[in-house]
């Protein structure tokens, strides 16, 4: 159970002033009762409407985003355009953050969400989370190249990189790899690939676990993830749906 104005004001992009003004003036019904105390106790299973019009109640809300080369991965920045900045008003809600970024010229799925434990499980390291992409090179990979990435690389800085798994989609002078870590390093995959003598000259990260990025998704479209969905990320561990 939640304060009906800690529910509200995480629904969209009022402020917590805002709403206690909101429910004070009786603008809001709980299950048909018109409610102007902003501290009465209510779940997501409560009927709350807005001016007439029912609201979905949800603690988080978790979107899948097809991020376009050009765009920040951050939650805000004063010169330059955010993944945050893309989310449609109907999905904005406050205190939305990228759960790992992508690099500015990267492409492709980005998780969108409120949900600070549920980020912090998918992205810590040790809960071993896949995070696919696929990586147009610069030269023709060898197989000692590929070796050095499956094994663990050391970058040029000292940093090592756990394990990863590589696979040729298109072979020829600049091969499509699929390639999946579970860390998210600074500039990870570009910095491996440098390290194991080769260049990424397109990347774009096509999955996050078991989920795949939404083909139907245009560049800059996003849509809310289903809980079935957060379960196949959580799930998908130890590239453990990797065809070598």
């Amino acid at each position: 159970m939640e304060r009906l104005d800690k529910i509200l004001a995480s629904q969209g992009s009022y402020s917590r002033k805002d709403v206690k003004a909101i429910i004070k003036s009786g603008r809001v019904t709980v299950n048909g009762e018109t409610v102007k105390n902003s501290s009465v106790k209510i779940s997501e299973n409560d009927v709350v409407t807005l001016d007439g019009t029912a609201l979905t109640l949800k603690k988080h809300i978790y979107l899948m985003l097809n991020k376009p080369q050009g765009i920040v991965s951050a939650s805000d920045s004063k010169t330059e355009k955010t993944v945050i900045d893309l989310v449609p008003d109907y999905l904005f809600r406050s205190g939305l953050f990228p759960a790992g970024r992508l690099d500015k010229d990267t492409v492709g799925f980005v998780l969108i969400t409120d949900d600070g434990d549920f980020a912090h499980r998918i992205l810590s390291p040790k809960n071993h989370v896949v995070k696919t992409y696929e990586a147009r090179l610069e030269s023709k990979l060898t197989e000692p190249q590929r070796a050095m990435l499956q094994k663990g690389i050391v970058l040029a800085d000292g940093t090592t990189c756990k394990e990863s798994r590589v696979k040729i989609l298109e072979n020829g002078d600049n091969p499509l790899v699929q390639i999946q870590i579970c860390e998210g390093k600074y500039h990870q995959i570009k910095r491996m690939f440098a390290a194991a003598g080769n260049k990424v000259t397109y990347l774009k990260r096509t999955k996050m676990g078991n989920l795949s990025l939404d083909e139907t998704l245009s560049f800059g479209e996003c849509r809310e993830i289903t809980p079935q969905e957060l379960s196949e990320i959580e799930n998908g561990k130890f590239f453990s749906d990797f065809e070598q």
